[in-house]
């Protein structure tokens, strides 16, 4: 009979390894070949509401900002499951703080519609990302050897000395200025996400399930004990 230290299972590799992402700071993704992203949040417009004319010069703007841009653009539409239930538990407690009686009549018979209209179907959230590369000529000349040592060799991550960082950085940005203002000239409206806020995203990503019920921390709250 095997011991159980024996046939107890091994835990398998972290998913950390297969993943191409470096580490993520200063609002930027770097990726383990060295390379940069940006993230873009973009609001939509009502394209079918438009008029002729306005849908028309919609399309203009548009092809004139593919026209302008001389790198790619990865364009990712996320659909989640909208989850309000800090806002159902707000208006609960404003219905137990709420003195005035018609005005708590009232919250009540707006709560009760929300839980009926949910319970009617899922409700969907959609977000719209842009994601905006940097690719800078170092990375290009790495061989195909070097390439894949950095992919399947787990502890080999790319740390850029700050000042290449910040220079890298600085590209990117620019590069996003004017994405960001092609965006404009259709009506759409584009945020760069923040540190906080990328590591949130990623997280969703790879963790759709525990994401929805373990929620992280504030990065500025983490304390790194020296």
């Amino acid at each position: 009979m095997q011991s159980a230290k024996l046939t107890k299972a091994k835990p398998g590799p972290s998913t950390v390894r297969y993943l191409d992402i470096a580490e993520i700071r200063d609002d930027v993704v770097v990726l383990k070949d060295g390379t940069m992203r940006a993230v873009l949040n973009v609001t939509s417009i009502n394209f079918a509401l438009k008029s002729e004319e306005e849908q028309e010069a919609i399309i203009g703007a548009y092809v004139s900002f593919l026209n302008n841009l001389d790198h790619p653009l990865q364009v990712v539409i996320q659909s989640r499951k909208l989850n309000i239930d800090k806002y159902l538990h707000e208006l609960k407690e404003r219905e137990k703080t709420q003195t005035n009686e018609l005005l708590r009549l009232q919250i009540v018979d707006y709560r009760s519609f929300i839980d009926e209209f949910i319970s009617l179907g899922e409700i969907m959230n959609k977000q719209f990302y842009l994601v905006v590369p940097f690719d800078p000529l170092t990375a290009k000349k790495k061989g195909f050897f070097t390439r894949l040592r950095e992919i399947i060799t787990p502890g080999v991550v790319i740390k850029l000395r700050e000042k290449q960082f910040l220079e890298r950085k600085d590209q990117l940005v620019a590069r996003v200025a004017r994405v960001v203002s092609g965006l404009g000239s259709m009506g759409l409206q584009a945020t760069m996400l923040d540190t906080q806020t990328l590591i949130e995203l990623y997280y969703a990503v790879y963790n759709p399930q525990v994401s929805q019920i373990q929620k992280l921390t504030d990065i500025n709250k983490l304390q790194v004990e020296t």
